[in-house]
Formats: structure tokens, sequence, C-alpha cells
């Protein structure tokens, strides 16, 4: 069982009508066609949309989104229009709100890896493999690939699990050039921002990309882009493997459900998170943030 522990009622704002409601982002659409995303500071772990916030989530994935999207134009276009409010929405919505191009979603999540943990390393501990890819003997918890690999997921709805899938299955479902094209990519762009972590002594491990078709057919990079959600950043100068590595992400909360008691493959949702654990996560993102882009969360 998994799902919302409180499922929010989305906000009515004149001439927007409410699509979804997913794990942190409200999807609308404006009387232009538009999508308008708007990131919320609710945290998901484990299947679960918890009942605790972490104050400034929403605007820090947001801000940290629209910073790599500038970086990467280059490589491949982004679906953000406009930063601006719609007219009559909540004054909330400033600085998390983005105004998109509405796409043709593919059906799969672009995952990159770097380095091995995770259901990557769950799987390689079973087959010597991650969704197919072969992988050499002597690897652990935290190790880094001999190269980047690109390990797809399927897109699950909220409550559901994405399960990893081969490449194969990709092009089954996408067709193989456009298989290809998600390959070639999100390997590029992993690359890009690898490097750019490095350089600001963070270790990329791995990231997940959504891709989406406009109308004419070009690929458009979509959704939120190498955030702490979407992402495992690890301090570089403690990079130690053979463990699990200190993070800036959710791991730190994944980590606290664990040794909470609360049963994960069990009925009950997970408790609510106590306040230093939900300080302590509020400053990681905002480090993830800082370290990256160079500037000072206000």
């Amino acid at each position: 069982m998994s799902g919302f522990v409180e499922k929010p009622e989305p906000v009515e704002v004149p001439g927007l009508v409410h699509l979804h409601t997913g794990k942190v982002r409200d999807l609308y659409r404006d009387g232009d066609g538009r999508l308008v995303m708007v990131a919320s500071d609710r945290m998901s772990a484990h299947d679960w949309v918890l009942s605790s916030e972490i104050p400034d989530k929403g605007r820090i994935l947001t801000q940290l989104s629209l910073w790599w999207f500038d970086r990467l134009t280059d490589l491949v276009p982004h679906h953000v229009l406009s930063t601006e409010l719609p007219p009559g929405a909540p004054a909330d919505w400033e600085g998390r709100t983005l105004v998109c191009r509405s796409l043709d979603m593919l059906p799969v999540e672009c995952v990159a890896r770097g380095y091995l943990t995770g259901s990557g390393l769950r799987e390689y501990e079973q087959t010597r493999t991650v969704c197919g890819l072969a992988l050499p003997e002597g690897l652990s918890d935290g190790s880094e690939l001999p190269s980047p690999i690109f390990t797809p997921a399927t897109k699950a709805d909220v409550g559901d699990h994405d399960e990893n899938v081969s490449y194969e299955e990709v092009a089954r479902r996408t067709g193989a050039e456009t298989a290809a094209e998600l390959r070639q990519i999100t390997l590029a762009v992993y690359d890009r921002a690898r490097g750019v972590a490095r350089d600001r002594g963070i270790v990329l491990a791995d990231t997940k990309f959504e891709f989406g078709r406009a109308e004419d057919g070009e690929l458009i990079l979509a959704d939120e882009v190498l955030t702490p959600d979407s992402s495992r950043f690890w301090p570089a100068d403690q990079w130690q493997p053979g463990r699990a590595q200190p993070s800036f992400d959710k791991q730190f909360i994944r980590d606290w459900l664990d040794a909470s008691g609360w049963d994960r493959h069990g009925e009950l949702p997970p408790p609510p998170l106590p306040e230093d654990i939900v300080e302590q996560t509020r400053a990681r993102y905002v480090e993830a943030y800082e370290r990256l882009t160079l500037t000072r969360w206000t």
C-alpha cells in the first residue's frame, strides 16, 4: 500500500483547469493551452507522499531547474516558456511556478548512472547487471562505474513504484530511433552536469530526466532537471565506496524512515517527520542549491 498520507485539495484559480496532483507538482492548463506547473513543498519517499512538508523545497526545485535549463540549451531545448504568475494565482506560487509548452510526453524515465547505488545496486547484487547491462565483478555501494550507463525505468503513477526496464523495452515502447535519441541525450546531459557538479565538490551519482515531443516532433527536456528530488548528490570529499554515502538529497529521509521502525511494506502510512529531520532536510536542499549555483539561497 502507498500513495498520499493526506492528499491535498487543488487550488482553484480562475482561468486555469486543474489536470493532476502529483507527488510534488500540481499541473494546470491555461486558456492558451499551456501547462502551468507548480512545485509544492511536499516530500515523497518509498512511494508515499508524506504528511510533513519541507519549507522552501518547491522553490528550490524550481529555481535550480531553471539554472540547469539555462546551461543545457545547447544540448537539448527545454519546455519552460515563462515564470510569470497567471492572473489570480496565489502569492505563494511565486518562485515555484513554471508556464510550459504542452508536450506529448514519452512513457519512460530516462536515468543516467555514473555510480552504483539504489535500485541499480540491488539488481547488480543479484545478477551483476543493471537494466540488462553487464557490469564488472567487485563493485559495491557507491562504486564509480567504468563509464556512465543509460538505465531507463517505467513512469509510475502516484503510489506505484518505477520499474527498471531494458533498453530493448524502451525501443519497443517508443521506437528504435527515439530510444537511441533518448539514450544519447540522457548521457550527454549527465556528462555535462557531472562535470559542473564535480567542479563544485559534488558527485552526481545518478539522475533522471523526462522528455516529450513538440508538435513538430522535436525532443524537449521537461519536468524538473538535476534537482535533489531527481538526482543523487554526494559530497565529493566524503565519497567512499563500500557504504551508503552522505547525500544532499532525500536519501536522508529514506534512511530516517528505515530506522524509525515503520514497516515500508505494511499497510500503515509513514509517520510524520520530526522537526529536526525537516530542518536538516531543508538544509541539505539549500546546500545543494548554493554549492551548484554558487549563489546564496534567500
